[in-house]
């Protein structure tokens, strides 16, 4: 079955041409011009593989409808490109602090974009297959299903985006090794120096903040990058 990408975005010409361009590519795609089409859409089934969202809507602002995405089950882990006119960096921190998987201010190349979708794609397909080859990953009380993407700390389940649960795993099958910014954004979001360190460090926060108590085993090693703790601390 081909992969579904759900475009969100109320410029129609920008939307046709995107459509044709992922069509000639292989993918399905499934057009929504309005914020509440698109929360539609994104439920019904096959479930989008991908979501493109605009940041300025007519009816509803990308931000709150990249929230409400994460806070449905079904598309929790759904990747997302936000595609917005806006190219300040608070903007993207923005986006990113709300669960985004990457960033891309127009006028943009439509091939950067492919690339982009593929890359993001690919890393998803890969997730399953990890480094370690385990099913199960535990450290302390943090507890990680890696088939099921599930992650509890104290018999809690703990929600995180799939590019936050990449992040996680890539950092703990790592552990008491330092991780550059750089080779975190290589091998967690697939693209090399195409998105800014900041962004290392706003999922980083985010995660630790989602985390709770185990957020404490990341470490910052500062103008280095991030290490996660070679034993556990009590909490």
């Amino acid at each position: 079955m081909s992969e579904t990408i759900l475009i969100v975005d109320d410029e129609q010409d920008l939307v046709h041409t995107l459509e044709y361009n992922l069509q000639r590519e292989g993918y399905e795609t499934r057009t929504a011009l309005r914020a509440t089409d698109g929360l539609e859409a994104a439920e019904q089934n096959p479930i989008p593989s991908l979501i493109l969202l605009d940041l300025m809507l007519p009816d509803m602002s990308g931000i709150e409808v990249c929230k409400r995405l994460r806070q449905n089950p079904r598309t929790a882990r759904t990747p997302i490109i936000m595609l917005t006119a806006k190219s300040e960096e608070i903007d993207r921190v923005v986006g990113f602090e709300v669960g985004a998987d990457d960033y891309v201010a127009k006028p943009f190349s439509v091939r950067e974009l492919l690339l982009r979708i593929r890359a993001i794609l690919r890393r998803t397909k890969d997730e399953p297959r990890q480094e370690q080859p385990a099913e199960q990953l535990s450290f302390g009380e943090l507890k990680i299903d890696l088939p099921k993407h599930q992650v509890w700390f104290k018999n809690s389940e703990v929600n995180l985006t799939a590019l936050e649960f990449r992040l996680l795993t890539t950092l703990l099958q790592r552990k008491g090794r330092v991780q550059s910014r750089e080779t975190l954004l290589n091998d967690v979001w697939g693209i090399k120096n195409e998105v800014t360190t900041r962004t290392v460090d706003t999922h980083v926060k985010r995660l630790r903040e989602k985390l709770g108590d185990a957020g404490r085993y990341i470490e910052t090693l500062r103008g280095v990058g991030y290490r996660f703790r070679e034993e556990p601390t009590p909490t």
